[in-house]
Formats: structure tokens, C-alpha cells, sequence
């Protein structure tokens, strides 16, 4: 049989006052008429402390990948997906992201290293100058090519310990998110010491000329091990991103024409096939929680569901 064609949306709903106060007057029609097709089938409830995002547990599951809070080996998948030395072994990687941590007179705050605007020979030039540091405590480094400012690096360090997402701690106090555990003591030190190391390097002289942001630290996230049996890429859903920036800055207003073209798009696309008889799903992503809908009634109720009892959006969205 072959696998129901899955849509998955993180932030899909947002708890930030900017996104909730457009919640209610937000239409969504092919939203709307997807969900009268489909059922309820599974809820992944958590609270707004857990390192793994809703979304991010959904993908994981949707994957094969069973880990525990902040240790879905995402760097790992990456590195296997990469083919980089040691990767189809049982070894346990993180995602180091170079970012521009925002210091006021009373809290660090971490900006999203998607916004520093880092070119790939200058996140080459700060793998090179940080490269010792990182190999003192037995981390090896690798660039990626897909995502300048984002480093693959793998070391035993990283097998146990739980990393909060990005995705979680953009925009919020270091302190709520940081590796705070005994096990995370060294990564804390080795953080010092990059920062240290950034404040003197050209690269960061050269991009204040410009008048962009220095990158002042980094941040730890998709640590831990992936079994060598697993697959780096598989027959998961389509995961659909464009919510992800307006979600993240609470801007309501784009959040809100964001899921305006997600509508007319991928879920109006996923409704046609529905239509077409195929067996589809779709999983909305909250802040706390994960569901998923699946078609579960077809024939004569299936079609007084459609026609009788169309659910709106906005409750199906807060409820995230």
C-alpha cells in the first residue's frame, strides 16, 4: 500500500500576542473544507519547556526517529545525508550555528542566524579560526554547503545532550535555553572561548563596516546519535516552512498572509487530492502541541460530515 501523502505545518498556530490576536478573524477555506474530510488521528500534547518543538517530534515520528526530548539526531541525518567521514557509524553530531547574540543592560537575547546575512567564506574563515578550540575537546567541524553560518560537528560530547531548538529559543533569554546540565559544562566553556575569540576576529571588524550584525556566539541544537541501520532520508511528509519567519517575529499581519498562501497553495493541493480519492494526511503545529488528521470516513457519513458539520479553522488552530 503505498504511503498517504502527508502535509505537515509548523506554527500553525502560535501562542505570541501579534499571531493570537489574528487568529480569530483568519479564513482559511481549503483549510476549513480539508479538515470536514478528515479525522482526528493522534495528538502530540507537550508544554512550552520541552528542547523539541512540536513540529520537530512530528517529523521525528513521521521518520522512524524515537529519541528523547532535545536528542532528535537531526545533525546526524544531516551529516549521514552529506556522507561526511563517520557518519554511517553510531556517532552523535550537533548543528553548530554561528548568530548574533542581542545584550541589553538586563538580558542576552538570541537573534535568528538565518538574519545575520553570513556569507559561506566568511563562516569558512571562523571555522578555520575556531577549528583548535572545538578539536582541544575532541569536536571535529565541518561546513555545510547548503547553509553558510551552520557547522556539522561531531563528538562524543554530543550523544546525551539535550539542545534546545532554534526554534524554540529564537528571540528569547539565553538563560531559559542553555545547556545548564553537568553534562553541558563543557560546551558552556568552549562557548566562552569562541566568544572570545569572535570579538578579535577581522571577519566581525569587516561586517560592522557594514553595518551588519557581528556573529558573537553560537548555538547548540539537533544533537545526538543515529543508529547506522538508519535511513538519512525517507519517505517522510512535505513539511511546509513558510509560517516559520512571521511566527517567529510575531508579526501577525505576515503571519497571517503566510497561511493566506498556504491555504490557496499546498493544503489547497492536498484538499484536490483528497478529492481524488487518495488517502491523504495533514498534521498542524502549535507551540504545544502536534495533530494530525487522516481520512477515516468515506460514503454516505463521510459525506454528511462534509456537508453538515465543516469545522472552522480558528478553534482548530488556537487548540495548538
Amino acid at each position: 500500500m503505498a504511503e498517504p501523502t502527508h502535509l505537515l505545518i509548523p506554527f500553525a498556530g502560535r501562542g505570541s500576542p501579534a499571531c493570537c490576536a489574528v487568529l480569530p478573524g483568519l479564513r482559511l477555506p481549503k483549510l476549513e473544507a480539508l479538515l470536514a474530510r478528515l479525522a482526528p488521528a493522534g495528538t502530540d500534547a507537550q508544554d512550552d519547556s520541552t528542547f523539541s518543538p512540536p513540529h520537530e517530534r512530528a517529523l521525528a515520528a513521521a521518520l522512524g526517529l524515537q529519541a528523547a526530548d532535545g536528542c532528535i539526531p537531526w545533525a546526524a541525518r544531516d551529516a549521514r545525508r552529506l556522507g561526511l567521514p563517520g557518519s554511517e557509524a553510531d556517532a552523535a553530531w550537533g548543528w553548530i550555528d554561528l548568530c548574533n547574540w542581542q545584550v541589553d543592560v538586563s538580558d542576552v537575547v538570541l537573534g535568528d542566524p538565518a538574519h545575520t546575512q553570513l556569507e559561506a567564506d566568511e563562516s569558512l574563515a571562523l571555522l578555520d579560526a575556531a577549528r583548535p578550540l572545538f578539536e582541544e575537546d575532541g569536536i571535529r567541524l565541518h561546513a555545510t554547503p547548503e547553509k553558510p553560518g551552520r557547522w556539522l560537528a561531531s563528538g562524543d560530547l554530543f550523544r546525551a545532550l539535550p539542545s534546545a531548538s532554534l526554534d524554540r529559543a529564537i528571540g528569547h533569554s539565553i538563560s531559559q535555553w542553555s545547556h545548564i546540565t553537568d553534562a553541558g559544562r563543557p560546551l558552556r566553556r568552549l562557548q566562552n572561548e569562541v566568544q572570545m575569540l569572535l570579538y578579535t576576529e577581522r571577519v566581525n571588524d569587516q561586517r560592522t563596516a557594514k553595518g551588519l550584525p557581528p556573529i558573537n556566539s553560537f548555538w547548540l541544537s539537533g544533537t545526538g546519535a543515529m543508529p547506522a541501520q538508519a535511513q538519512p532520508a525517507g519517505a517522510g511528509p512535505v513539511v511546509v516552512d513558510a509560517l516559520r519567519d512571521a511566527a517567529l517575529r510575531d508579526d501577525g499581519d505576515a503571519w497571517a498572509a503566510a497561511w493566506h498562501a498556504v491555504d490557496a497553495g499546498p493544503v489547497a493541493e492536498l484538499l484536490a487530492t483528497c478529492e481524488g480519492g487518495a488517502d491523504v494526511a495533514l498534521t498542524l503545529c502549535g507551540d504545544l502541541a502536534a495533530q494530525r488528521f487522516s481520512v477515516q470516513q468515506r460514503g454516505f457519513s463521510g459525506w454528511v460530515k462534509r456537508t453538515f458539520s465543516r469545522p472552522r479553522a480558528a478553534p482548530v488552530l488556537e487548540a495548538l
